[in-house]
């Protein structure tokens, strides 16, 4: 018997002798969604529910997020349903009290049924789906942890050891200690190392080795990690038998185990002071007068920490002026949201007609629509957002944004500003866990306002939501690959919309062909297929094309004031090469780059790796150095001089100093290949010396506020060259741009995924277009040694239509998206032999099924990473007459424990 809504605020606790007073059962239960271990894989192995007793003053309704016992932990829930009876062989002993109510009304009914969507499409189980879309801290649980004693540190696993001792030289010899205090004396050891090995040698004679295998690996784990620290499931997922291994290291005193409570975001507070009364007639000391009167003049209210700092006083002299009546002091939340600099209002700019007729496009929907905003790279798609946004703020709506990297959220919102103001919040994984709280607790007030953020923000609680909109909808950005679910933001969008019958503005300049066929059939209708050439030709040739009235496509076709797009001019390495040019710049960009200084200008590099040099090799021997837990070389990583030289994967993040020697014949003859953006830099450095650069890579913007710090440096014009990788490509709008030049368009063409070419040239044209888009007219320089390639070519003329039509056939000959669809089977162990067992068992299975077209299984692309050996299968099959789909649960039990499977529905990465 359930009750959907039972108001417990009625109930009258009785005093002795009387009854209670009520209409319904004292008693109240609620089954709770679980957050509870174990029940983090991909498919739901069944509803997670558990009863729990309401106490005695705690209100609870359904979409409540609790705070709930379980076991020796306490976790967090949702609240599903309130239940007036519990089961009848459920013992009432058994049943534990709900600790807190963490989080009111969260789920809406439209939520709700958009996170079960999530769940079903993306076969994802609810809770996982739930932590994606909550923000970090408020669905949390504590974690088994392991950590080092020191009896463990010292134990001998040939990784607490400088790396000095596990060269072939010292392998052979017998007495390191003499020979180490021989390297000393020839100044080959620095004195710091000396001692530590010495020390570590002694101290590892009194502690036994450890001869278990696994167990050893787990001591080697936890002894290069800096605090020895890490969680029972980190550990699982790394080690085979890891509960045995465990085990066993605890019966010895090697680690110990403990339980973390789980770290809950909470609202932040601070001492404000206010003046109260006045101050005549009351006896104060010349000091206590000053600061009231410092307050006066403030306003009267200021927060503690603010008026000490102005009065150079203590809490003391506060405290007593407290007490005598003169001031109060309280605590009052402090919204952690992110800080940006004063902006000027900026007004509505003059729209031209392409613009205006977009505009009243969007402005004249009503309900849900899906919008294609086509616009060529400096078209102004941007003020056409800012425009449709603001009527909706004055009719109390809301408004999404979605951007592509964290990179471009700085700039856009800076804009958006200084049209809105403090209406807009920023919502991405850089801000803290508590400014993601806070603006999170913000966003569900429902007060009208604009969101701006990546993926994650999809799932933005905003109440009253009249638009959304996803700038540069084609990057793969918005698809998450790990962890699940494994979600694409423009497929959420859609649903959204469509849940809040609201508008979706999908805008690009090199739309994805999703989108693209999406207009493409709509506009066909069902009378046939079109000729794609007619299309595009029809398509450009009014903005606002006869479409069904849930979709439409708008057309941007010229840039802002009529200016040109920039001439792309492609260089050939090879006849460099062949003319005596063996720099990694051509002649044509060295030119360029020389007339940057001389014209006072600026400039943008495009580099498709980052790092310095993609692996290195010994010249004696032909040894390359690698990642010892992924099938992948080292990258070089040079951060400045006279730092230490560092080696580094980029898939697990290993990280180790580069050698003197080889490690396999000891030869000191190491060589760099490959470049990568520091490499180009030290490059332009040494060419071109009076060029002032700027690095913008992942490297350079892992700090919090580095994408901003970068770009306004660059914008204020203090330096002449932006060097980059992707995050350059995505929308950035710097007018002072006249040259972009690509160092290298062939590794983004060269990739085995069928993807390659769309993502190569939506990459090239966006890039290009950040030339030009001020007064100076633009130049692009693109180098590569395959000339001739169609991408090359299309980027060339600027020609999204011609290429899209060549990518669009070849697709449907192969039956890929977007006319087919395709869901990836990712599976991975730690054993190589078991997962590629399980890999055929299930592929056999699925074939079963001959509505499918099973391809695999195959080893990935890179087939271990992070010591976990992977295997994929890819399952295609038509979209039109959606066949009978494999039974998840069935395929889940044929992966043994250590096995794990992720379902990638519409993968976009199949490397």
């Amino acid at each position: 018997m359930y009750i959907n809504d039972l108001n417990l605020s009625s109930l009258v606790v009785a005093e002795p002798g009387e009854s209670y007073h009520s209409g319904v059962t004292l008693n109240a239960w609620v089954e709770v969604l679980v957050d509870c271990p174990g029940t983090t894989t991909e498919v739901e192995k069944g509803p997670n529910l558990y009863l729990y007793r309401l106490p005695t003053g705690l209100e609870v309704k359904p979409g409540d997020i609790l705070n709930v016992p379980f076991g020796a932990q306490h976790l967090t829930g949702v609240a599903i349903r309130l239940v007036a009876k519990p089961p009848a062989d459920l013992p009432l002993e058994k049943i534990r009290d709900v600790e807190d109510v963490i989080q009111k009304k969260f789920f809406r009914d439209s939520y709700w049924t958009l996170m079960e969507r999530v769940s079903q499409y993306y076969y994802t189980q609810m809770i996982q789906v739930i932590r994606t879309a909550l923000p970090p801290g408020l669905l949390g649980r504590s974690q088994r942890r392991i950590r080092l004693t020191v009896a463990g540190a010292s134990v001998s696993t040939n990784t607490n050891i400088n790396g000095l001792l596990d060269t072939p030289l010292m392998r052979v010899i017998r007495q390191p200690y003499s020979c180490l205090i021989q390297f000393y004396l020839l100044n080959t050891i620095e004195n710091n190392n000396l001692i530590k090995i010495l020390a570590l040698l002694s101290f590892q004679s009194l502690v036994a080795k450890v001869n278990n295998k696994d167990a050893n690996r787990i001591l080697q784990l936890l002894q290069q990690q800096s605090d020895g620290d890490y969680s029972f499931r980190y550990l699982q997922n790394q080690v085979p038998r890891a509960y045995q291994a465990v085990r066993e290291l605890l019966r010895r005193g090697l680690v110990e185990s403990y339980l973390e409570p789980p770290q809950l975001t909470k609202p932040k507070f601070e001492k404000a002071v206010t003046l109260v009364g006045s101050t005549l007639d009351r006896d104060l000391t010349t000091r206590q007068r000053e600061i009231l009167e410092v307050l006066r003049r403030r306003g009267g209210e200021l927060w503690q920490s603010e008026l000490l700092q102005v009065c150079n006083a203590s809490s003391s002299i506060v405290k007593t002026l407290a007490q005598k009546g003169c001031i109060v002091i309280e605590e009052r939340e402090v919204l952690r949201t992110e800080q940006s600099p004063a902006l000027a209002q900026d007004r509505p700019k003059t729209l031209n007609a392409d613009q205006a007729s977009a505009l009243a496009t969007i402005q004249a929907l009503n309900g849900f629509a899906q919008v294609l905003l086509h616009g060529v790279t400096g078209s102004g798609k941007t003020e056409v957002y800012l425009q449709a946004i603001a009527p909706l703020l004055n009719q109390g709506k809301s408004a999404l944004v979605l951007v592509p990297e964290i990179g471009l959220t700085p700039q856009l919102t800076d804009r958006f500003r200084a049209r809105f103001g403090n209406k807009v919040s920023v919502y991405h994984s850089a801000l803290s866990d508590g400014e993601r709280y806070d603006t999170w607790r913000q966003m569900i007030a429902g007060d009208p306002q604009v969101v701006i953020g990546t993926r994650s923000a999809i799932f933005a609680p905003l109440p009253n939501l009249g638009l959304i909109i996803l700038d540069e909808e084609h990057d793969s950005s918005f698809k998450q690959d790990s962890p699940i679910p494994t979600y694409h933001a423009r497929t959420v969008a859609q649903w959204r919309a469509e849940l809040e019958n609201c508008a979706l503005v999908l805008g690009s300049a090199t739309p994805s062909l999703e989108s693209w066929l999406t207009v493409k059939e709509e506009d066909a209708g069902k009378e046939g297929h079109e000729d794609t050439e007619n299309l595009s030709q029809t398509l450009f040739a009014s903005p606002r094309p006869p479409l069904p009235a849930s979709s439409y496509y708008l057309s941007l076709p010229e840039r802002i004031n009529s200016r040109p797009l920039p001439p792309v001019e492609i260089v050939d390495m090879r006849e460099e090469l062949q003319q005596g040019n063996r720099s990694i710049f051509s002649r044509s960009l060295q030119e360029a780059l020389q007339q940057l200084k001389e014209r006072q200008q600026q400039g943008i590099l495009f580099i498709h790796r980052r790092g310095h040099s993609t692996f290195v090799s010994c010249r004696s021997c032909g040894y390359v150095l690698e990642c010892p837990y992924c099938d992948v070389s080292l990258a070089y990583h040079h951060t400045e001089e006279g730092a230490p030289e560092l080696l580094r994967c980029h898939y697990c993040n290993y990280t180790r100093s580069h050698p003197k020697f080889c490690p396999d014949c000891s030869s000191p003859y190491l060589k760099f290949f490959g470049s990568g953006t520091q490499k180009v830099t030290q490059e332009l450095a040494r060419q071109f010396p009076e060029l002032r650069l700027i690095r913008f890579d992942s490297d350079t913007t892992r700090n919090k506020g580095a994408h901003r710090t970068l770009l306004t440096q660059f914008a204020n014009g203090e330096a002449d060259l932006l060097v980059g990788t992707q995050m350059l490509t995505k929308g950035l709008d710097l007018p002072q741009v006249t040259l972009v030049g690509v160092v290298a368009a062939d590794g983004l063409l060269n990739l085995s995924d069928y993807r390659a070419s769309e993502r190569a040239f939506q990459t090239l044209t966006q890039v290009a277009g950040r030339a030009g888009r001020g007064d100076d007219p633009g130049r692009v320089i693109v180098q590569t040694y395959t000339s001739e390639h169609a991408v090359i070519q299309a980027v060339r003329s600027h020609d999204y239509q011609s290429f899209s039509q060549a990518e669009l056939e070849q697709r449907q000959a192969l039956n890929y998206p977007p006319y087919g669809r395709l869901i990836l089977l990712r599976l991975s162990s730690l054993d190589p032999i078991q997962v590629q067992n399980t890999a055929q068992i299930i592929a056999t299975a699925l074939s079963a099924n001959e509505e499918l077209e099973i391809l695999g299984p195959a080893p990935a692309g890179i087939l271990r990473v992070a010591n976990r050996y992977r295997w994929q299968i890819l399952i295609k099959f038509a979209p039109d007459e959606l066949p009978q789909l494999p039974d998840w649960e069935q395929v889940r039990s044929l992966c043994p424990q250590s096995v794990s499977l992720t379902i990638d529905v519409d993968p976009l990465n199949i490397m």
